[in-house]
């Protein structure tokens, strides 16, 4: 389409803005506690295999029940 260029150009902006942003975002390292880390990673991790768990459930097909006699195999 005729907009795709200027798509892919805002996000390159937005891009480089969030590069350049980054550092003065980012806590020095002496500030991090490495026992902070711990309970954010317990959460990825459970997360993760939920969802993990989820698509499992949506890819795997369920079996069917039979398919019961309709009306006219009652006659």
């Amino acid at each position: 389409m005729y907009g795709d260029d200027i798509h892919l150009r805002l996000h390159r902006i937005r891009a480089e803005r969030l590069r350049h942003e980054a550092p003065r975002a980012r806590p020095a390292r002496s500030a991090r506690s490495p026992h902070a880390a711990r309970p954010a990673l317990r959460l990825r991790s459970r997360l993760g295999w939920t969802l993990v768990e989820v698509g499992l459930r949506l890819a795997t097909s369920r079996p069917r029940p039979a398919p019961r006699p309709g009306l006219a195999a009652r006659l």
